[in-house]
């Protein structure tokens, strides 16, 4: 099967003098290279867009730069990078990870190899600031096991979706036909939006090599999952926004199923997961008024179909 004819990367900025230069870098040393690179500036008052625009005048394939006036935040900025690109795949990046030689060979071969994948996602390789590794990988952080990665590469990502986020946006590469679907970007969930969306309507392929050094500081957007995050959360402040999240990917899907269909089983699993989710959230306060709600719901065995079966139900008990 012949390959696309273009790859694009989205690549985003904002006062990203400390870490750009080393990506522009990383993308430039790829063993195949881009055929565009479309970088969406935020207003940076850093040194950003001339380090930019020196690598642009040198760079071996075309650069163009999208400069915003004023913020738009990260989510519209994303938007207009990934609107500008004309690239049959779109690679999304980030401004402070480096890529490795051979991230875009290797995906590329990989939607090559899978003419129905919508998207392809990598592991990664977490690293500090100055890029010493940590000994982890991104997939070890989000439990994303083998059997998990097998079901996603037979075809069936959302079971594995609708448990965890597996997906990291620095990581991925999909197809611009699914652009139409997954813009315009909600405020929050981005990766896991995009992930849900072309999994109900096609298929994802995830590659288990890490493909870029994965950086972590003080000024990550999102990073990989902090140990505790939800302890002091209520279920409303953690499954609500949930609700929201999915309820906007239900309307999405429904709104474009003529241009990207959907299986009439994947919708009502969503809706299934939706009253799970909307249970989860109205849980109340004191454990024992909470148990009734928590129990119908491992008897209707949606803890375990949309969570970790009895390891979650205890903890929405106990939390």
């Amino acid at each position: 099967m012949k390959g696309p004819s273009l790859l694009s990367v989205a690549l985003t900025s904002f006062n990203g003098e400390h870490y750009i230069a080393g990506q522009l870098e990383s993308i430039a040393q790829q063993r195949r290279l881009p055929d565009e690179l479309v970088i969406s500036d935020d207003a940076s008052t850093d040194s950003t867009i001339d380090i930019v625009s020196k690598f642009a005048r040198h760079a071996p394939f075309p650069v163009r730069l999208l400069q915003n006036p004023e913020r738009l935040g990260s989510t519209r900025n994303f938007q207009a990078a990934i609107g500008a690109c004309n690239g049959g795949i779109i690679f999304l990046c980030d401004q402070d990870d480096v890529w490795y030689p051979n991230k875009i060979a290797l995906i590329e071969a990989r939607f090559i190899d899978n003419p129905d994948a919508g998207a392809v996602f990598t592991d990664a390789d977490v690293v500090d600031e100055n890029l010493n590794p940590s000994g982890l990988r991104i997939w070890e952080a989000f439990k994303f096991n083998s059997k998990e990665q097998a079901q996603v590469n037979d075809c069936d990502a959302l079971e594995v979706l609708f448990r965890h986020p597996v997906v990291t946006g620095a990581t991925m590469a999909f197809r611009s036909i699914y652009r139409d679907l997954i813009l315009p970007l909600p405020d929050t969930w981005h990766d896991a939006w995009i992930a849900l969306l072309i999994g109900a309507t096609s298929c994802l392929v995830a590659l288990p090599t890490p493909l870029i050094a994965y950086r972590q500081h003080n000024s990550n957007q999102l990073g990989i999952p902090r140990r505790g995050r939800n302890r002091s959360k209520t279920c409303a402040e953690i499954y609500g926004p949930q609700v929201l999240c999915y309820e906007l990917t239900r309307v999405r899907l429904l709104t474009h199923v003529k241009h990207f269909p959907v299986a009439k089983q994947k919708l009502e699993k969503i809706e299934e997961l939706l009253i799970f989710l909307r249970n989860r959230a109205a849980l109340p306060q004191s454990p024992w008024q909470r148990l009734p709600i928590a129990l119908s719901e491992l008897a209707a065995f949606r803890y375990h179909r949309y969570a970790f079966g009895a390891v979650s139900f205890w903890k929405d008990l106990l939390r």
